[in-house]
């Protein structure tokens, strides 16, 4: 009598219910090539940071008595308001800075550089009506309405305003950035640092300036942006 060969199935390398192997192999290349594509982000974010703000640091003064002279300031927009409806104090803090900065004579005329995207939202008419409301005469204010970007406005203050001798203002978080870029258009520029916020105002406006930085870098030796030369309002 004739027997069947014994077998488990194990032989041809399946059998029912068996699954199929995981490739390990392929998921701990996936998740170290993971690693280091963070960690490059992360260092190449944190090296644009601080040089962008060691290179500029002799150009921000916090002291108005100690700031250079300037015909010309150069104010970054911002919106006037948060998403709550509350005032936003970057901008009542940078047209406080503003005006002083005009009634004691360290600059003698303004440009308002900021978004005008729409009807509805005008940054440099907004900045235009909080400084006439501080005695700031209209005519020694110049509204730029295509400041989209910090490198808008600065590239735009040089080759649309013709100004390449400025101060900036802003808060100290954000001349760094406008000041890198002003220096790379060869402009001769110096920044007041505004006064800043309370501590936690504002988490998403800071970690989106530690963003825009390594942006900057990259705009000014690789992309290189053009601006929009005209200067029209939206109504």
């Amino acid at each position: 009598m004739n027997s069947m060969p014994y077998t488990t199935g194990r032989s041809s390398g399946h059998y029912k219910g068996a699954r199929p192997r995981v490739p390990m192999f392929g998921v701990k290349r996936l998740v170290k090539g993971s690693i280091v594509v963070a960690f490059v982000g992360v260092t190449v974010v944190l090296l644009c940071n601080f040089w962008i703000v060691y290179s500029t640091r002799s150009q921000v003064y916090f002291n108005m008595d100690e700031l250079p002279t300037n015909e010309v300031g150069l104010v970054l927009g911002t919106s006037k308001s948060v998403k709550s409806g509350n005032e936003n104090l970057f901008f009542r803090y940078r047209m406080e800075a503003t005006a002083r900065l005009w009634k004691i004579g360290k600059i003698k005329h303004i440009i308002l550089s900021g978004n005008n995207d729409s009807e509805y939202y005008n940054e440099p008419s907004d900045m235009k009506k909080a400084l006439l409301r501080m005695g700031i005469p209209e005519s020694d204010m110049t509204l730029d309405y295509a400041g989209y970007r910090t490198f808008d406005s600065v590239v735009r203050c040089k080759q649309v305003f013709n100004q390449d001798k400025i101060t900036i203002i802003s808060q100290n978080f954000h001349n760094a950035r406008a000041l890198y870029i002003g220096n790379h258009q060869g402009m001769k520029a110096v920044a007041f640092a505004a006064q800043d916020v309370p501590g936690g105002y504002s988490w998403r406006t800071l970690i989106r300036e530690y963003l825009a930085r390594p942006l900057a870098v990259l705009d000014v030796y690789i992309v290189h942006p053009q601006p929009i030369m005209e200067n029209k309002e939206i109504r």
